[in-house]
């Protein structure tokens, strides 16, 4: 398992006090274009249900970048097919336009440090897309309807290029009266979060998080829906700055699974 991703279940199982945590291993572009990874994330999903007999209700679908994208596409899929839904989604910095048309494909272009300067990545030469068109809902859940959604909380980074892909799915969330949080944190980057207890921000976030999981996991039922949080920060250092002292300490610091 690559390293972010072992940090990020072990804290998502931390957060939720010992919860079991299931980590995707779903197929990838180019050798497998869309669909093949909505249907490992629906058949990962199915098996928890039918044979390791999870109650919906109890399951958060968590995802992050692609993987946010993807975990509002599958509960997209489970919903439209009759499918039992999970009792919440948490998404952190989200694509879900692969048309990459929202404003902030342009207003951040220059203060983005992961995708910023340049088209020169996967966000603007997707082999995922395959043959499809772009604009399908599952492919690019911006373009969805979310009536019936179940809870979901959204983070994002101010200077991020996908900033827009958040934003316009939390507006089309609160059109379709879904409970929703949206956090957008100044000045931070793509999956800023990955930087855990290195920066305030990171242990603000996941302060959030664990707060999410109290509430969807039923420990709390305190309504935290319609809430819009915009995050400020006084820090002098430049997003770039801040990104590359979070990506030189994980590949010091974390473990290699």
């Amino acid at each position: 398992m690559e390293p972010k991703r072992f940090e990020f279940a072990v804290r998502y199982s931390k957060l939720s006090f010992g919860g079991d945590v299931l980590t995707i291993d779903y197929r990838v572009a180019p050798e497998y274009p869309y669909p093949a990874a909505l249907e490992d994330a629906v058949y990962a999903y199915k098996w928890l249900i039918q044979e390791k007999e999870y109650e919906p209700d109890h399951i958060i679908i968590a995802g992050d970048s692609a993987g946010g994208g993807l975990a509002l596409a599958l509960v997209m899929y489970l919903r439209d097919h009759r499918l039992a839904m999970p009792g919440g989604i948490i998404t952190m910095s989200p694509w879900t336009d692969l048309t990459n048309s929202g404003a902030s494909y342009t207003d951040n272009y220059e203060t983005d440090p992961l995708f910023g300067n340049s088209t020169d990545n996967m966000l603007f030469h997707s082999s995922y897309i395959g043959e499809a068109d772009p604009k399908e809902p599952y492919l690019s859940p911006l373009f969805g309807d979310y009536h019936g959604f179940p809870p979901v909380l959204m983070q994002v980074g101010s200077y991020e290029v996908l900033l827009s892909d958040t934003l316009e799915v939390a507006e089309k969330l609160k059109r379709a009266g879904v409970r929703r949080r949206l956090s957008v944190y100044e000045g931070m980057f793509h999956v800023f979060q990955m930087g855990m207890d290195l920066i305030p921000e990171s242990r603000e976030a996941w302060e959030e998080v664990e707060e999410f999981l109290r509430i969807t996991c039923g420990i709390s039922r305190k309504p935290d829906g319609k809430v819009v949080k915009r995050v400020k920060t006084r820090r002098k250092k430049t997003a770039a700055q801040v990104a590359g002292r979070v990506l030189e300490s994980m590949k010091k610091n974390l473990p290699v699974r």
